[in-house]
């Protein structure tokens, strides 16, 4: 059943709904991997840090939301489910317990680091096939840059 058609061709339309999924899934994990550290920092920087992490929760739930409607405008229905995210997600998963406030900067410039690398070979995938799915990804992959050099900061860019 095909309640909305998109315009384009079958094999445009396979190469952006993978980019669209990718995404969906990397920015609904992104979200979680956020709230969970915003719930479990600790440290001198915690305040900083809490509402930074509040940041990258709000932009990745906001470009989620934009993605999953794109693919939904082009006829393909977003997967953005617990189990659809936790099955196919490359994002590391965050550890249980207090998470220091160092270690948190880490695994948020980690989980950025990695769905940066992923939005980019979405970004150059989608060139061609659709331009205006490239242009979404461009300015999620725009903020999401800003985030991972924000969070280097806070750590001064050292990685131990």
């Amino acid at each position: 059943m095909s309640v909305v058609r998109s315009p384009l061709p079958e094999e445009h339309l396979k190469v952006v709904g993978d980019a669209l999924q990718g995404a969906l899934v990397d920015l609904v994990d992104l979200h979680l991997v956020g709230k969970q550290i915003h719930w479990t920092v600790v440290g001198p920087r915690f305040r900083t840090i809490h509402l930074q992490l509040d940041e990258v929760v709000a932009m990745a739930r906001e470009h989620a939301d934009t993605v999953a409607e794109r693919a939904s405008t082009l006829g393909l229905p977003p997967d953005g489910r617990a189990q659809t995210v936790a099955a196919t997600s490359a994002l590391d998963a965050v550890k249980d317990g207090w998470t220091d406030d160092a270690q948190a900067v880490r695994t948020l410039v980690d989980a950025l680091g990695a769905v940066i690398a992923r939005m980019r070979e979405r970004i150059e995938a989608t060139d061609e096939p659709d331009p205006v799915t490239q242009d979404i990804l461009i300015e999620v992959t725009r903020d999401l840059e800003k985030h991972h050099w924000m969070f280097q900061a806070e750590n001064g860019g050292q990685r131990g």
